[in-house]
């Protein structure tokens, strides 16, 4: 995770070694790097270089994400590394080996000051390492228990936490994510609803119902069966949560086949869906009283779409002190009795509600919750989908059924050591609208495993739809980007290369961006966008231009290039003009014109993310509120 630091105060600055982190088993001098790591009041950054003179940032570890720091048994590594502390966060450890025994308490105890108000800080940590077995306590297996009291022990009695990178119910592993729903699917991963609507349908968290089938892969996994009801137990992990069944038997479950008991279980309550979405699948149904009920662009409100013939009409659900109706002469105290009555009486409406949309097939089955490292004799490759900078790209399948993308690296292509170690981290990454990455096969050449989008680039699919697309289906695939790059942007990582062919297109046209962050670890002479230069010159912002400095904000300027490509239906931009000359051009203070069908308030926000000076472009999430609030604006209506 990379970002501008400029902003943070740095509290120290020190050059130390660090160790690999889980590439190898075998430890040696040649897993340990030196870095200037950097501490500031939210992240530990390390960089290459010098105190004086760094070089690119590393990598950065979330403070909020820390769960602890401790000092490592200076028998643990070689003779060499006997200053070592280690630092446990998410799923991982970083070891770094400070230059004296006084650094290393400086450092550690920094870190800890700024990580005192973690929420689930460990009670116990291994002051060893593992290397088949923990060398502090012979520990056979790596969720074994901490052993030694941590600094939290004391100072947080109440987290009821206490195993070694566990929750509170069992160990956490490295867990690829729950694939990502489609569609109307998208929407699936259970959210609060909106206090403005009291609804007694809110249940206790810990109850959920199953919307899909899932199979257990890996042992620890809870197979469970659509419609059953389960008790949550843990949700420490996002992604990954552990249930407990009617019969007692407890596992892992993807937290993306499950809904809250209550409203948000109704197979027709479809939160985060937008109004174009909303037409398209119903639309794509076809039949008469399809219908959903979605967050309604007005603050506080729901709508019900509901399909008659061949339009979808729009009704805001209203509230009067608890009393919900769309129209004035039946009201009702929750949303499922108001929809219940209009499935059996239109009682006003253009028709009566009958079925929600059949959203298919569930999601990709997840992976299980132990899955990172992929055999690849688990991977059989299908028909050649792509090439890409980093190789080609074909369809494939995960263990003879689930449908995956397989990226097959080029050798030297790219640098895969720190591509590896990052990776672990990517798979974190679970969000509707961007391309999930399920592991990795590291044995080389490297395979990245990820998930299959049926209809392949977006730049491709707007070459090819050019004529038919109109302009409020292009607004939605502007929200659905801005939804993702808000979700990056707010874990402070850049993806360095976002464009319209960096894109992918799904079942129901649904927007997912890909390869974020991979632009990194390209070496430079392979990594060549067209007329033969470093970076895409025509998507890249003056900074980056000028100093090769990325950030969210050169990143905003590329999602501007990228709905200018999204309303011109796939042009390249700044056409037959060359890279030189776009250079001076852009410097010079020009951008690119409106497109016929981009409206005249999305383009004047598309300006906004081209303004020369970085501080004065808005971040993502001010892009979205302009992005949702236009839609709204235009596109939103209520129907008596």
């Amino acid at each position: 995770m990379y970002f501008d630091q400029g902003e943070e105060r740095e509290l120290r600055v020190s050059v130390m070694w660090k160790r690999a982190q889980g590439k190898k088993k075998v430890l040696s001098s040649v897993n340990w790097k030196e870095r200037v790591f950097v501490l500031t009041p939210k992240t530990l950054n390390y960089f290459e270089g010098t105190c004086e003179k760094r070089g690119k940032c590393k990598g950065s570890i979330s403070l909020s994400s820390v769960k602890a720091v401790e000092f490592v048994d200076n028998t643990a590594f070689n003779q060499d590394k006997r200053n070592c502390f280690q630092v446990v966060y998410d799923d991982l450890v970083l070891y770094v080996n400070a230059n004296s025994e006084n650094d290393r308490k400086d450092w550690v105890e920094a870190i800890q000051d700024e990580c005192r108000g973690n929420k689930f800080l460990l009670k116990e940590y291994h002051p060893g390492i593992f290397a088949n077995k923990w060398t502090c306590c012979g520990g056979s297996e790596k969720s074994t228990q901490g052993c030694k009291s941590s600094f939290a022990a004391t100072e947080n009695d109440s987290y009821p936490g206490g195993g070694y990178m566990r929750s509170s119910s069992g160990f956490i592993a490295s867990q690829p994510l729950p694939p990502i729903p489609s569609a109307g699917q998208a929407a699936v991963t259970p959210v609060p609803q909106k206090e403005t609507v009291k609804d007694p349908e809110k249940q206790a968290a810990e109850t959920v119902v199953a919307i899909y089938d899932y199979c257990g892969a890996e042992e620890g996994d809870l197979s469970i069966v659509k419609g059953e009801h389960l008790t949550v137990i843990d949700k420490q992990s996002d992604h990954w949560w552990i249930a407990k069944n009617s019969k007692g038997k407890q596992g892992y479950i993807p937290s993306n086949y499950v809904r809250k008991l209550g409203l948000e279980s109704e197979s027709w309550f479809q939160l985060e869906m937008s109004r174009q979405m909303s037409e398209d699948v119903l639309k794509e149904e076809g039949k008469e009283g399809c219908f959903v009920v979605r967050n309604s662009s007005r603050e506080g409100m729901y709508t019900l779409s509901v399909l008659h013939g061949d339009h979808v009409r729009h009704y805001h659900i209203k509230d009067d002190n608890g009393q919900l109706y769309i129209s004035d002469r039946h009201r009702y105290p929750t949303v499922s009795e108001l929809i219940n009555y209009h499935q059996h009486n239109s009682g006003g409406l253009v028709t009566r509600l009958r079925q929600p949309p059949s959203f298919g097939v569930a999601p990709v089955a997840a992976f299980g919750h132990d899955i990172w490292e992929i055999p690849r004799s688990e991977i059989v490759l299908g028909k050649k989908l792509g090439m890409g900078q980093f190789g080609t790209v074909r369809q494939g399948t995960w263990r003879q059924s689930i449908p995956v993308a397989v990226k097959m690296m080029k050798e030297g292509a790219m640098s895969e050591d720190d591509f590896i170690d990052e990776a672990k981290v990517m798979t974190q990454f679970h969000h509707g609208h961007l391309v999930q990455l399920f592991g990795v096969c590291s044995e080389k050449p490297i395979y990245i495993i990820a998930e299959f989008m049926s209809q392949g680039c977006l730049l491709q699919f707007l070459q090819k739809n050019t004529q038919r697309l109109q302009s409020p289906q292009m607004t939605e695939m502007v929200r659905q980007v801005s939804l993702a790059m808000m979700y990056l942007e707010s874990r402070n990582f850049i993806h360095r290369d976002l464009a319209a062919r960096n894109c992918l297109v799904g079942d129901q046209n649904i927007i997912k961006v890909a390869d974020f962050g991979l632009a990194r670890y390209v070496i430079d002479d392979e990594y060549t966008a067209s007329e033969g230069t470093k970076f895409p010159i025509k998507w890249a912002s003056p900074e980056v231009i000028l100093y090769t400095k990325f950030s969210s904000k050169s990143d905003i300027w590329a999602f501007g290039i990228l709905t200018w490509e999204i309303y011109t239906g796939g042009k390249p931009p700044y056409q037959g003009i060359s890279n030189t000359d776009v250079v001076q051009k852009v410097l010079n203070g020009y951008r690119l014109e409106k497109p016929h069908r981009c409206p005249d308030d999305m383009y004047q926000m598309v300006t906004k993310c081209w303004h020369t000076e970085p501080e004065h472009r808005p971040s993502f999430a001010t892009v979205k509120k302009s992005v949702v609030e236009f839609i709204g604006e235009d596109y939103d209506e209520t129907f008596e």
